[in-house]
């Protein structure tokens, strides 16, 4: 069955151009004019992933994000935007979306980013055998079932930020480079755009400390990341 696609945005042109690039894909796509109409469409059916602008009138993409992770912490996010300040770029992803992809984009970028993040959401990317656990200390990630928890409680991450950790579990014997994150997980060109990884580490430091679990992601600056047990981020 094709995978359903919701695209958000104010502007028609931008609508129908990634709707027709998505199409050529074999995703079915619907779109949106604004914020108001994709929560609730959402909850009627969820689809694979969504696309929105921040920009829109009725709610903003920023408030859709919020609201869409808080009801489902799987679901694939990729916001499409004019607005490039790295604050506008954090914030979208401490929101809870999985990218953030600047207006104008190419199209071709877009679907490779697109199937990017439903690949790891449907796990196709996962070579660690079924039924297998990653334990980090306190922290333990199940691929088969996509759940984390921390303390023995439940760990609410998204499908990216899942996979990044378990990537660094996989490899904690050694610092991973942000460009062999980017690859391995995203596995597109991101032509030296080091600054998502950035992102999602920023995002995950601050829901591990919020928990306490004293897992950190520690910088080896000039290169990547690895994991450590107790102590404060770097």
């Amino acid at each position: 069955m094709p995978q359903m696609i919701y695209v958000a945005d104010d502007e028609k042109n931008i609508r129908e151009l990634i709707a027709a690039f998505l199409t050529q894909e074999g995703y079915v796509v619907r779109t949106f004019s604004g914020g108001d109409e994709l929560p609730a469409a959402c909850e009627k059916g969820l689809p694979d992933l969504v696309a929105l602008d921040i920009m829109m009138p009725g709610t903003d993409g920023l408030s859709v994000c919020s609201a869409l992770r808080k009801a489902n912490s799987m679901l694939p996010i990729i916001i499409v935007s004019a607005k490039d300040s790295p604050y506008d770029r954090v914030i979208g992803l401490t929101l809870g979306s999985d990218d953030y992809l600047i207006k104008p984009f190419l199209p071709l970028e877009l679907v490779a980013r697109v199937r990017a993040l439903l690949r790891r959401a449907g796990n196709q990317t996962q070579s660690i055998a079924a039924g297998q656990l990653l334990e980090y200390g306190p922290l333990k990630l199940s691929p088969e079932c996509r759940t984390a928890e921390i303390l023995g409680q439940p760990f609410a991450l998204t499908p990216t930020e899942f996979d990044f950790l378990a990537y660094l579990i996989r490899n904690r014997d050694r610092a991973v480079s942000r460009e062999e994150l980017l690859e391995a997980l995203w596995q597109v060109n991101w032509q030296a755009d080091t600054r998502a990884a950035d992102d999602v580490v920023k995002r995950l430091r601050r829901k591990l400390r919020e928990r306490g679990g004293q897992v950190r992601i520690e910088t080896v600056w000039g290169y990547g990341f690895r994991l450590e047990l107790g102590g404060d981020p770097s």
